[in-house]
C-alpha cells in the first residue's frame, strides 16, 4: 500500500520536506537568540546606566569610539562653545520641545556636539539661553551619533535654516565647515535653567520594535515548520485513501458519452400502416 512512496514525486515530496523543518527550526532559533541578546543588552545598559552616576567622568578621547560599553558613559572635554542649532520635535515626559545644541571648540581642532538642554514649544532661537563664553570644561554623558527615522529621531527634511534633525556628525557636515566627532554629550545638569536631555539607550540595545520583529519571527518560523509537517501528512493520508479505494474497485472510470439515436424519416411499419400516409390526389370538384 505505501510503495507509492517510493515514486520519484514523493521522494521530491520527503526530501523537499526533509530540508524544509530543519531550515525553518533554525532560523526560529536564530531570531530567538537575537530576541535574548536584545534583552541581554538591554539589561547590562541599565545596570551600566545605573552605576555611571558612580563613576568618575574620563576624558572624550579615551571613550571613542562610542560603542555598547562606552555609551552613557560620563566623559569630560575641555573647550569653548560656538554655533548653536535647535533640534524640533523632540518630547520629554509627554511634552513636546526641541533640544539645544550647541557646538564645543576642542583644542583638538574637531567641535563635539553637546546637548546643554531641552525647551517646551516650537523651536525658537529668541528664547534659547546664549552658551557660556570663553573656555568651558563640559561634563555629560557620551551618546553615539543618531540616525534619522529610529527611535524617535525625526527624519523630517527641509528644516529651517539653524536647525537639524539628527545629532550626527553625517548630519551636521552640511551645516558648518569643520570637522566634528562621531558623538554627543548631553550635560548632566541642564544649562541656564533648561531641562535635563536624559541618557538614550545605545543602538540596539533596548527593547525596540526591531526586539519585538525578532520575537515575531521567531514564531513565524516554527508555524512554518508545523505546517510543513500538516501538509505531508495530508498529502499522505490522501495518497493512502486513493490507494486503498483502488483496491478495492471504488475508483470511478471515465466511460464515453452515449450518442444519441439517429432519426428515421421512415415511417414506422405495421399492419394498420400500409398507405396510412399517402395523400389523395382526387381533385377537387
Amino acid at each position: 500500500m505505501y510503495r507509492f512512496l517510493l515514486t520519484p514525486r514523493w521522494w521530491g515530496i520527503n526530501l523537499f520536506v526533509l530540508l524544509a523543518i530543519p531550515f525553518c527550526v533554525f532560523m526560529g532559533s536564530w531570531q530567538l537568540s537575537r530576541f535574548e541578546a536584545r534583552v541581554e543588552d538591554h539589561r547590562s545598559a541599565e545596570e551600566r546606566a545605573a552605576s555611571d552616576g558612580k563613576q568618575a567622568a574620563r576624558p572624550l578621547d579615551e571613550l571613542l569610539p562610542v560603542d555598547k560599553e562606552t555609551s552613557g558613559d560620563p566623559a569630560t572635554v575641555v573647550g569653548r562653545y560656538g554655533e548653536q542649532l535647535l533640534v524640533p520635535d523632540r518630547e520629554l515626559d509627554g511634552r513636546r520641545g526641541y533640544y539645544v545644541l550647541t557646538l564645543l571648540h576642542t583644542d583638538g581642532g574637531k567641535a563635539l556636539p553637546v546637548v546643554r538642554g531641552w525647551l517646551p514649544g516650537e523651536p525658537d532661537a529668541a528664547k534659547v539661553p546664549a552658551p557660556p563664553r570663553g573656555e568651558v570644561t563640559v561634563t555629560g554623558a557620551l551618546q553615539a551619533s543618531e540616525n534619522p527615522g529610529e527611535n524617535g529621531v525625526s527624519a523630517r527634511a527641509g528644516l529651517p535654516e539653524g536647525q537639524t534633525g539628527a545629532i550626527s556628525a553625517a548630519s551636521l557636515v552640511n551645516l558648518v565647515p569643520y570637522d566634528l566627532y562621531d558623538a554627543w554629550v548631553t550635560l548632566d545638569e541642564g544649562d541656564s535653567g533648561m531641562r535635563t536631555v536624559p541618557v538614550s539607550a545605545a543602538p540596539d540595545t533596548g527593547l525596540d520594535l526591531k526586539a519585538f520583529q525578532n520575537l515575531g519571527y521567531t514564531g513565524e518560523w516554527f508555524v512554518f515548520a508545523g505546517f510543513v509537517v500538516f501538509m505531508w501528512f495530508r498529502l499522505f493520508r490522501r495518497e493512502v485513501e486513493f490507494v486503498r479505494d483502488g483496491e478495492m474497485g471504488l475508483l470511478a472510470t471515465g466511460t464515453a458519452p452515449a450518442t444519441p439515436a439517429a432519426t428515421s424519416s421512415r415511417a414506422p411499419e405495421g399492419p394498420d400502416t400500409e398507405g396510412a400516409y399517402e395523400t389523395d390526389s382526387t381533385p377537387v370538384r
